[in-house]
């Protein structure tokens, strides 16, 4: 009887060390109520949205059993029995509670914080922990990376950019103190490295010295793994690196293409066009739940007040200056087709947990993936019966495939003490939370 491999085991190579995901060579994974050495971990990531959504067509019908998906649902239609749609929940702390303008700022501030961020735009500001912030300071010793904050505008450190509050609180939604805000990763390269390579200069230098693959540097090393392996592990394991190498290919190849210039937005030259950029980030992601080199993430796919141009999709105009849409038609479709170019890009994601098997299961199996922004109506900046979806199984602990009605001013910090308590890291309160939200299970 071969010994079986442990599940922190590592490729190593020159400046490289590279998480594998799942084998059965590592023993069987159970459900979450069983044994917890062996349990198959959970998972719990927080994308976010700018300038909020054109509610007619987000909200399911009846509560209850999801039946057909509103028209920015569509997308989901394959996961539906992974979805669960949240109507109701409330980011009162977005609100200006007497501050004034900055519903923008305050929106992604607030999202994951639950926190009245301070109005100023200077050195002095202040939010609160968020969620996946305290779940990171909780579980983070158990993986190499306690969390991943990526996404696709930088977050500015300074300046003001919106009605005196600092670019910091529109452009980070994840703090890791009230004055702590943690700046995303928006290269995916960058990501890259993060994940699967060493921080060591030298190494690095190397490596792209030689153009080679990150493959290359384990090559010994797996050579002698597959040597353990059955036909099943071996077979997931070429998966596994033809995923990687493909990255590699893509960010490579974005590298050497001319980078195309949108307006209201500067991209480095080294970054793809957005929609491939949105994807590059959600493939890198997985391949980061999947060796479970984290299992807490937040992902924005544009700062809030963003202004971007969609006329990759027939929308020339700026998503912000949309949104304040004055109840015209026109300007309301056009809304919808941004809304469902991004639910498009949020389907790509689950796709790809709900096919990486682990275990008995799936990744999206073992994961709690939530959707929303800190705006609903972008035209009202109104704070209450936010767009909040939560995908995936969590383990078990979360029964989907249905639309559940929230009674108005439910605090949305409710439904981070849930998942919280999904993720084994309970709390007693956080922001402006006033119990755990229910009907999730």
């Amino acid at each position: 009887m071969t010994t079986p491999i442990s599940r922190r085991t590592m490729l190593q190579g020159m400046g490289v060390s590279l998480a594998l995901p799942w084998l059965e060579a590592m023993g069987p994974l159970t459900a979450w109520a069983e044994a917890p050495a062996r349990r198959a971990p959970n998972r719990m990531a927080f994308f976010y949205v700018p300038n909020g959504v054109h509610m007619p067509d987000w909200t399911p019908r009846g509560e209850g059993a999801l039946g057909e998906l509103p028209r920015i649902l569509e997308p989901l239609t394959p996961f539906k029995d992974h979805l669960l749609v949240l109507t109701g929940l409330t980011a009162d702390k977005a609100r200006a509670n007497g501050d004034g303008p900055g519903d923008h700022a305050r929106a992604m501030a607030a999202f994951l914080t639950g926190c009245q961020p301070r109005k100023t735009d200077g050195a002095d500001i202040r939010a609160g922990v968020s969620v996946d912030q305290v779940a990171a300071a909780r579980i983070g010793d158990q993986t190499r990376l306690s969390s991943l904050e990526i996404g696709c505008d930088p977050s500015a450190m300074a300046g003001n950019c919106d009605s005196g509050y600092s670019c910091v609180y529109s452009s980070t939604i994840s703090w890791r103190s009230p004055t702590t805000p943690m700046p995303k990763l928006v290269h995916p390269r960058q990501v890259f490295e993060r994940l699967f390579g060493n921080t060591g200069g030298t190494d690095r230098a190397r490596r792209e010295q030689n153009r080679r693959s990150i493959l290359d540097f384990v090559r010994e090393d797996s050579a002698n793994l597959r040597n353990r392996l059955g036909a099943n592990d071996r077979r997931k394991l070429e998966e596994y690196f033809a995923a990687i190498r493909d990255i590699e290919e893509r960010i490579a190849r974005a590298s050497r293409l001319p980078q195309p210039t949108p307006p209201d937005i500067q991209v480095p030259g080294t970054i793809p066009s957005y929609a491939e950029h949105l994807r590059l980030l959600a493939d890198l992601l997985v391949l980061a739940f999947q060796t479970d080199s984290t299992r807490v993430a937040t992902f924005v796919f544009a700062n809030e007040g963003s202004n971007r141009s969609y006329s990759f999709i027939g929308v020339p105009e700026g998503h912000h200056d949309l949104s304040h849409h004055e109840n015209n038609p026109v300007k309301q479709g056009k809304i919808r087709q941004i809304n469902i170019f991004h639910m498009q890009q949020f389907a790509y994601f689950l796709n790809k947990l709900k096919n990486t098997q682990e275990g008995d299961g799936t990744l999206l199996d073992h994961c709690m993936v939530v959707y929303g922004s800190g705006n609903s109506d972008g035209n009202r900046h109104n704070h209450d019966d936010l767009p909040i979806l939560l995908a995936g199984k969590g383990c078990g602990n979360l029964r989907s495939g249905r639309h559940v009605r929230y009674r108005r001013e439910t605090p949305l910090n409710n439904l981070w003490l849930a998942l919280l308590d999904r993720m084994d890291c309970p709390v007693d309160r956080l922001g402006d939370s006033t119990g755990r939200l229910n009907g999730l299970s």
